[in-house]
Order: structure tokens, then sequence, then C-alpha cells
């Protein structure tokens, strides 16, 4: 293996275990950020197809670690938009403008936060609503790599927090990721390169989700609340930016 090789792939492992810490303990961001390194170490058409990879075994991990406090009834009503939009999602993504869509979805964040502070205690989602949620997620993680922050308010309030949000939001994530791999296989997007860049960076990712859970334990619901906040804003900035 080629020393450069080498090097990138140390690199993306220790920036990917770090991601799976954050996304485990703030239930999201780490993705966002995450495509951005992807990016700049294999370029765009690699590094979507291998972010999706490297969720899955985040998500997993962080599904696995938080499992007694997933929310199944929510991640059913979630999966019914997000996995045809995923799909629809994953065999757009080489005809749509995405720099224009991750604008539009920068907007949206700050639009969320604002309105968060004049409504800090919003009333709760109804379940169904989560078909909705799950079709804007699916589609935005499908063409921009991650969507996350897109889903983040709407758990948050209805009233998930701690193991609750993380292991719920990374279960709706997972399935999501799961639909892409398919849309990307059938896309030509997942060639060998891809598959062993998704591997060798699974040990450090799923190291990741396990410290970040033990770091989850010991945050207070405020905390852990300002951290999702302050996820959804970077998030914010890097999309209206265009990265």
């Amino acid at each position: 293996m080629a020393a450069d090789l080498v090097m990138t792939l140390l690199t993306a492992s220790v920036v990917a275990f770090a991601l799976a810490w954050l996304s485990s303990v703030g239930g999201m961001g780490g993705g966002v950020l995450m495509l951005v390194v992807f990016t700049a170490l294999f370029g765009l058409q690699v590094a979507v197809p291998t972010l999706t990879l490297a969720q899955l075994a985040s998500n997993g991990g962080r599904v696995w670690f938080n499992r007694r406090d997933v929310q199944w009834r929510i991640i059913g009503w979630h999966a019914v938009g997000a996995i045809p939009f995923a799909l629809a999602g994953g065999l757009l993504l080489p005809y749509l403008p995405v720099e224009l869509l991750k604008r539009v979805l920068g907007a949206f964040l700050i639009t969320v936060l604002i309105w968060r502070r004049f409504r800090p205690t919003p009333r709760a989602p109804a379940d169904a609503t989560f078909i909705a949620i799950g079709a804007g997620a699916g589609l935005g993680s499908s063409l921009l790599g991650a969507a996350g922050p897109l889903a983040a308010p709407f758990f948050l309030a209805k009233g998930l927090i701690a193991g609750a949000y993380i292991g719920t939001e990374a279960a709706a994530s997972l399935l999501i990721h799961l639909t892409k791999v398919a849309a990307y296989g059938a896309g030509s997007l997942l060639s060998l390169h891809v598959l062993q860049l998704g591997l060798a960076l699974t040990p450090a990712i799923v190291a990741g989700a396990w410290l970040g859970k033990r770091t989850a334990l010991r945050m207070s619901a405020r905390v852990f609340v300002i951290i999702i906040e302050s996820g959804m804003l970077i998030a914010a900035i890097l999309f209206l930016v265009g990265i």
C-alpha cells in the first residue's frame, strides 16, 4: 500500500473516530463535518458514498449502544417517508443542483434555531408528522450526504433527550443509509475503492460511537440540548457557505 494512501486512511480514521464520538454525544452534526473532510481527502463523488458506508457503522453503533431507549414507534412513521425519498434522492444525485439545495437547507436550519429562541418549548409533533420529516431527511441525506440536522429540531420537540434522542435519531438515519446504499449501488457509485474505504474506517467509527455513549451518560439535559443546537448552527453555516 502506498505511503500516501496509508497517511490518507490514518487521517480519515482519526477524523472518523472524533466525529463518530461527536455524533454519539450530540446525536448529529458529525456527518456534515465528515463530508467536508472526506470531500477534501477523496473528492465529492467518492466522499458521498464513502460517508454513507461510514454512517452505517456510526449509526449502527449508536443504535446498539442506546438500544433500550430507541422509540421504535416513531421510527416506523419516519421510515414511511424516509425510505422512498432516500431512494429517489440517491438516483437523482447526478442530476440536481446540490449547491443550491445546501443553501436552502442552511437557511431552513437558521430559521428553526431562531424559532426555537421564541418557542423554547414547542408543541410536540404528532407521530404521523414524522412521515413528512422522514421524507425531507431521506431526500436531504441522499443529496447532501448527511441531513441529521434537518430532523433534529423535531426529535427535540418530541421530547427526546440523551439515549432516547441519540438511539432514535440513529435508527432513523440507519434506515436512510441502508436505502442510499441500494440507490448508490444501482447508480454505479459503490466502487471497490469506496467499499474498501468504508471497511477500513469502520473500526474507528465504532470505537468513537462507544466512547460517545459513555460521554453522553454524564451530560445533563440542558447541556445536551445546547450541543444539539450548536451542531445545527455549525451545519447551517457550512451549508450556507457551500461546504
